[in-house]
């Protein structure tokens, strides 16, 4: 039997692959320069030749020229032929080089590039099926994702999120307690914190070195006094809350059953579970967009894996959708679930008893 090879397509693939691959390795280049600090200096400073940039930033001029022009090549950066300068557009500032705009990204490629690292070690979880966990991975992973996710908090969190919720925004500004379990370096909790200064914070975490940069991070944003830090894992922290905050991270566990269980039985009569979910859709060719390809390649690498790695092995994965997860809520107790706000990256579920 023959087949035959439609030229046209395989060109089309080609063409993918070597963009693909492009993209692979600039990833890495821009960590890299997120690191060292190139956006920072290349932002609002005009054209710059690789000699003026090394200089800045007191870098190697012949590194920093290849980087400049692969950054280039990927539209990054604005070369001009005549003066062999390179120009940071203001777009791209704003989300490479500025730690306060509400689309900056910069954490993406920092924790794609710890990620990577980690590629022999998925590989060998393929073959046997066994977990990876989150603590094991590396610094960027858990830097990278605080920053990537920081963004979207403080652009959605207290104008959009809260008051999308029945009745919470009103106890907060009032006064109550909250736990925020899953709290990695702090982000989401010192955010409510700063914006709700009568009501009290608990953050918890099973990943101790996350614990410990939060609490720097608390002390930092000046709220150490009405906002704590302790190490526990999502299904036995103490206390009795009014509202419970699981930020991206019920997916991750290997039980998140027991986990929605246990905040069944955290929460004051009246309390609010406040769930923070990857943004998807509940049929897997709905998710087949950029969002989805980002959190399915996330998921496979960073999110699968460490809920292999944990008691339950549920691996409900980045992308499981607003039915799957409210199908937990309700086999947990929570009679009341809806979803309260949507962004393309997040997706709120509210959950009452």
């Amino acid at each position: 039997m023959t087949h035959t090879i439609d030229e046209t397509a395989l060109e089309a693939f080609l063409g993918k692959v070597v963009n693909e691959t492009g993209a692979a390795y600039n990833t890495v280049l821009t960590a890299v320069g997120d690191e060292l600090g190139l956006y920072t200096a290349l932002a609002g400073s005009g054209p710059l030749s690789s000699k003026e940039l090394a200089t800045r930033t007191d870098t190697a001029e012949r590194y920093i020229r290849e980087w400049c022009n692969a950054q280039a090549a990927s539209g990054f950066l604005r070369y001009d032929p005549e003066a062999a300068t390179y120009e940071l557009p203001r777009e791209q500032a704003h989300v490479l080089a500025d730690e306060t705009s509400p689309v900056h990204l910069a954490g993406l490629f920092q924790a794609a590039a710890a990620v990577f690292a980690m590629a022999p070690r998925i590989t060998e979880a393929f073959r046997t099926g066994h977990g990876v966990g989150w603590h094991e991975h590396r610094h960027g992973l858990f830097e990278g994702t605080e920053r990537f996710f920081r963004s979207g908090y403080r652009a959605h969190l207290v104008s959009e999120w809260i008051p999308a919720l029945d009745g919470v925004e009103a106890k907060l500004h009032a006064g109550i307690r909250v736990a925020d379990v899953g709290c990695g370096y702090g982000a989401s909790t010192i955010l409510l914190a700063t914006a709700y200064p009568k009501s009290e914070f608990i953050g918890y975490d099973y990943h101790e070195a996350s614990i410990e940069a939060a609490r720097r991070r608390a002390a930092d944003a000046g709220v150490a006094e009405r906002v704590r830090f302790e190490v526990a894992a999502a299904t036995d922290y103490p206390g009795t809350y009014d509202v419970v905050a699981f930020f991206d991270c019920l997916h991750d566990m290997g039980d998140p059953v027991a986990a929605a269980r246990h905040v069944r039985k955290s929460l004051a009569p009246d309390g609010t579970w406040m769930l923070f979910e990857p943004a998807a859709n509940d049929r897997v060719e709905d998710n087949l967009n950029p969002v989805g390809r980002l959190y399915y390649a996330v998921s496979t690498m960073v999110c699968t894996p460490a809920s292999l790695a944990q008691d339950g092995r549920m691996a409900l994965g980045a992308q499981a959708g607003p039915a799957r997860l409210a199908e937990i809520l309700q086999v947990a107790g929570f009679s009341r679930v809806r979803e309260a706000a949507r962004t393309p990256f997040n997706i709120v579920l509210e959950a009452r008893p």
